[in-house]
């Protein structure tokens, strides 16, 4: 097999970047370790970034979500019963988009098939060569066949545990981590919100966050021990503890019901440098994990794509080569931008193991800060919905 842009892993950033190549006329392979229906099983995040929801329109993929999407024009935070409003509109003049990762990727695949796009599922043991030559290739198994398929330039979308960032030498990559102490314990519910908007709660028993898929889906979390695991949580007990961290009167009103998943995730911080390596340019989770307080994870694999995709379009078209050498440097910006607010959101909402009444301080006082001064809400507005490209 032959391609000019061989993309490993066809989760949403595989399968956008395939979708945004292919409409510039230039040809893709995806390869994807897992089946269709086991990468549309996924459950992930739900809030689009404007920037994320605007590049899903101009792939020929956000019919849908515009239609079933929910614009927020911002977001709450709370402290115990205080409820702060976030308003993005008003602040900077931007919006979100709640919608789930799983239809974004529905929609990705359908805007695939429409267009005759290559895409090879429970391809095993991928491996990448000679990616420091103008002739790299991947080879697999497929269908039980080992097979080889000879490109230009490999995209390695394959997540934190692809194969891809690991075929950059040890020499050459750098890996930066910061572990947080404590997960998140997340319930799927066949319920309507808790509020017309997402609740980010800080409370003396742990972080709570009420967020949503759709008017009749909710998705909730509560900070819990990384000990902690999903069957220790029954349903009441989850419930009981979400009220006790979200604001009286929120608590009081909304519905509950039986999960229709419940999964717990740790939280941690993660960023390879460099992002490209010879004929080798990694995006989304192969390259970077936030935690989740910040609504980056889904947004920052748009953003590379964002950058690879344009810069291989001018190395296609006029033939410059520039964007291409500079992907890693224009990405990684971005990326510990995102970095930083993933952090100081995660920092100031939760509790942490042995926080002292300084650190209390610390967070009371940033909450009274975004409460009482426009610049404050103004810079975490700019930041929640997404820095320019």
């Amino acid at each position: 097999m032959k391609t000019q842009v061989a993309i490993i892993g066809g989760g949403p950033a595989g399968l956008l970047l395939s979708q945004l190549l292919n409409k510039a006329g230039i040809a893709t392979v995806v390869l994807e370790r897992r089946s269709r229906d086991y990468v549309l099983g996924r459950i992930r995040a739900g809030v689009l970034e404007w920037g994320t929801a605007q590049m899903l329109r101009e792939a020929g993929a956000g019919a849908r979500m515009d239609a079933e999407g929910l614009i927020h024009d911002g977001c709450y935070l709370s402290s115990g019963d205080t409820l702060i409003h976030m308003n993005f509109a008003e602040s900077c003049g931007r919006q979100v988009m709640v919608y789930g990762q799983t239809e974004v990727t529905r929609d990705l695949y359908a805007a695939q098939d429409a267009i005759g796009a290559t895409i090879l599922h429970e391809a095993e043991d991928v491996a990448l060569h000679d990616l420091g030559s103008e002739a790299p290739y991947v080879t697999f198994t497929h269908g039980g066949e080992p097979r080889r398929l000879d490109c230009d330039y490999v995209a390695g979308c394959d997540g934190f545990h692809g194969v891809s960032r690991q075929t950059i030498p040890d020499t050459v990559r750098r890996e930066f981590e910061k572990v947080y102490p404590f997960g998140w314990l997340g319930v799927l519910s066949q319920t309507p919100p808790a509020a017309e908007e997402l609740i980010y709660a800080n409370h003396e028993r742990g972080f709570a966050l009420a967020s949503m898929r759709s008017p009749t889906l909710s998705r909730y979390y509560i900070q819990v021990p990384l000990s902690d695991r999903p069957e220790d949580w029954s349903d009441e007990a989850f419930w009981e503890e979400l009220k006790r961290r979200l604001p009286a009167d929120v608590a009081q009103s909304m519905r509950t019901g039986p999960s229709i998943e419940k999964s717990i995730a740790p939280l941690r911080s993660f960023v390879c440098e460099p992002m490209q390596w010879g004929r080798l340019f990694l995006c989304g989770d192969a390259a970077h994990i936030v935690p989740p307080t910040g609504a980056k994870g889904l947004n920052l694999a748009a953003s590379d794509v964002h950058y690879l995709s344009s810069a291989l379009i001018a190395a296609y078209g006029p033939g410059d080569r520039a964007p291409l050498a500079r992907y890693s440097q224009d990405a990684l910006a971005r990326v510990w931008q995102a970095m930083r607010f993933s952090w100081s959101m995660t920092m100031l909402l939760h509790r942490f193991p042995e926080q002292s009444a300084f650190d209390r301080g610390v967070q009371v006082a940033q909450l009274e800060e975004l409460a009482k001064y426009p610049a404050a809400r103004k810079l975490l507005a700019q930041n929640y919905t997404g820095l320019p490209f």
